[in-house]
């Protein structure tokens, strides 16, 4: 019998709904995606938040099991459907990757993501103050991925979903990558992933085209 489809609440310019998106696709499941538009207060209406009490993208109903925030679904994802692949279950292993899922949430989150907000959205912050903080950040990236192809081991896992949207978007919050080489291969490694998708780019920062 066939599976009915994953409901994915979605903002398209958010990277938060787009780890859940890339995932969704990586493991090939069927989505109907239901666009909420964050511009006119969708997300603050009350039909959404009794679907996320935070008022936030993104989120999933699959067979009436909703669940918020992007890295849970990544996790719910991964254990269900995933055979196997995308989360260790020896301690070591998922502890490797529970530490870049608290990278995503944290400096990921407070570096480049908040550097895109500011040019893409208009988000008031210091600018100077976050592209640094994400340059510092980028330095740990390269150090990490130097000797080993994804960030908790050989194998892709979900913190390497968790870490690429706001990473591969960083020039548009005025971030370079120019100086990380290796950052730059590991985009490029999950890219070529069969069943990849792109996070939409927009024309903001150092992104001109």
């Amino acid at each position: 019998m066939s599976q009915s489809p994953i409901k994915f609440y979605n903002f398209p310019r958010s990277g938060h709904a787009h780890r859940v998106e890339l995932m969704l696709s990586l493991l090939g499941l069927p989505v109907e995606t239901l666009l909420v538009d964050l511009a006119q207060g969708a997300h603050k209406q009350p039909a959404f938040l009794a679907l996320n009490s935070f008022g936030q993208v993104p989120v999933i109903d699959d067979q009436g099991v909703i669940l918020a925030d992007s890295n849970a679904i990544l996790l719910y994802l991964a254990q269900r459907y995933g055979q196997g692949r995308w989360l260790p279950s020896d301690p070591v292993g998922a502890a490797r990757v529970q530490r870049w899922l608290s990278v995503a949430a944290g400096p990921l989150a407070s570096g480049p993501a908040t550097a895109r907000l500011i040019t893409v959205f208009g988000a008031p912050d210091d600018a100077p103050q976050v592209i640094a903080r994400s340059h510092t950040l980028l330095k740990v990236f390269e150090q990490e991925l130097a000797p080993k192809a994804y960030l908790a081991g050989a194998e892709p896992t979900i913190a390497d979903v968790a870490c690429y949207s706001y990473i591969a978007h960083a020039p548009e919050g005025n971030v370079s990558l120019a100086d990380y080489p290796q950052v730059r291969a590991w985009l490029a490694r999950i890219e070529a992933w069969p069943g990849f998708v792109p996070m939409p780019r927009t024309v903001a920062g150092l992104q001109t085209a």
